[in-house]
């Protein structure tokens, strides 16, 4: 991965599975750019331009860059998909372990990392925990009520208590997560991997703006794709290299993964289209491909090369080179011991400042990657990848082809 300069570039950045608006991201930029900006000491100032994206101006190494920064849009489909009632949910987790336990999946990806399947288990334990609770309460309420009243109208009340418990639940869930987190699992597994087709008609939208990004006069078009957002970034990009909207003598071509959850779609019986663009990108010359992440981030399935573990990957490989974020070494310790338990926030630390990172211009920081002077592979050309990588394949599954 040859060095090239940049003075111009644009960043699309695609979100996980999150129904906040953009600029959630915007203001997430401007706080951690400030911060990491004042560690490193260089430049960043920020401007807002559309309500999905902002430009960035920064002096890093001593060189003046312009950056267009755009979110990729989908979290109208994750809202719709989350409009599910408390019964509806409760049916879509028995579906959703279904899939996972029926077709191998869940074994063999316990078996690959324990951490993110853990983080899966999490809202089945508390939907169930909050069930059994709820139980508890309407049986304490017929048990009450049948001292006053008939029992028939005891169980009513007890019936009514049940429903309250579990509304309340769903009211809270901006403290559980539980609901949240089973909708996200249960997007995926829903066609068995297969994309939904809402979210295959964006694919193809973000393909037709990436590919007219690719024709501005522009050094890199940079592609961003966070936890679930990394596999709909490897679809979308795949549709612009099988096109051919890659010009040969136009920007480079560059994706970043941070925190991939790839391999909870892959590995089920029906991503053929995820494996083929897997397959594609990791033996393609048309982009360079750079995956982070860190084994202290128990959601996500660290340093696992997505292509490999899929078992979909030729030769001669192109791509992704892992890399570890190593949170214990680029954060303080007291940074880190504040990080480690809150794990949402720990999943988004790739897009933060970093506290105690090595003075290498190799050093994995989001904001001289996004709006630094060098390419994404000048970057990290001389990088070596993660020794502890894992790249045994691990699915069941391999088909490429419906």
């Amino acid at each position: 991965m040859a060095q090239a300069q940049v003075r111009r570039r644009r960043v699309f950045y695609i979100p996980g599975y999150d129904p906040m608006p953009p600029r959630r991201y915007r203001e997430l930029y401007r706080r951690e750019g400030a911060a990491q900006a004042a560690l490193r000491g260089y430049e960043i100032a920020l401007s807002n331009g559309t309500p999905s994206g902002w430009s960035v101006e920064t002096r890093i190494e001593g060189e003046v860059v312009e950056t267009a920064c755009e979110v990729l849009v989908w979290s109208d489909i994750v809202r719709d998909s989350m409009e599910a009632g408390v019964g509806a949910t409760y049916w879509q987790m028995c579906r959703t372990a279904w899939i996972y336990l029926s077709t191998g999946a869940f074994s063999r990806l316990m078996g690959l990392r324990k951490g993110p399947v853990i983080a899966a288990l999490y809202p089945m334990a508390m939907l169930l925990a909050q069930l059994a609770a709820a139980l508890a309460a309407a049986g304490a309420l017929v048990g009450i009520a049948g001292v006053f009243v008939p029992t028939v109208m005891a169980s009513a009340v007890g019936g009514l208590g049940l429903v309250a418990v579990l509304r309340w639940f769903r009211k809270m869930d901006g403290r559980f997560f539980a609901y949240y987190l089973m909708h996200n699992y249960a997007f995926s597994a829903r066609f068995k991997g297969a994309n939904p087709p809402a979210l295959e008609a964006r694919i193809a939208e973000f393909a037709r703006i990436l590919s007219d990004a690719l024709a501005d006069d522009v050094d890199e078009v940079l592609v961003v794709g966070h936890s679930s957002g990394a596999h709909v970034a490897i679809s979308v990009l795949a549709e612009v290299v099988r096109a051919g909207k890659v010009p040969a003598n136009g920007p480079r071509l560059s994706f970043l993964s941070l925190g991939q959850v790839v391999p909870m779609v892959s590995f089920l019986p029906d991503a053929h289209r995820l494996r083929a663009d897997l397959r594609l990108l990791g033996s393609t010359r048309a982009l360079a491909w750079v995956d982070v992440s860190a084994p202290g981030d128990g959601c996500t399935f660290a340093l696992c090369d997505p292509v490999a573990v899929a078992g979909v990957a030729d030769s001669p490989r192109t791509g992704p080179l892992i890399l570890s974020a190593a949170f214990t070494h680029t954060l303080r310790p007291e940074t880190w011991s504040k990080l480690r338990r809150h794990h949402f926030r720990l999943h988004f630390q790739y897009l933060c400042a970093f506290d105690n990172l090595p003075a290498r211009r190799d050093a994995y920081d989001y904001f001289a990657v996004t709006a630094g002077p060098l390419t994404l592979a000048g970057r990290f050309g001389t990088r070596a990848p993660s020794r502890s990588r894992i790249e045994r394949p691990a699915s069941r599954y391999i088909s490429t082809a419906a």
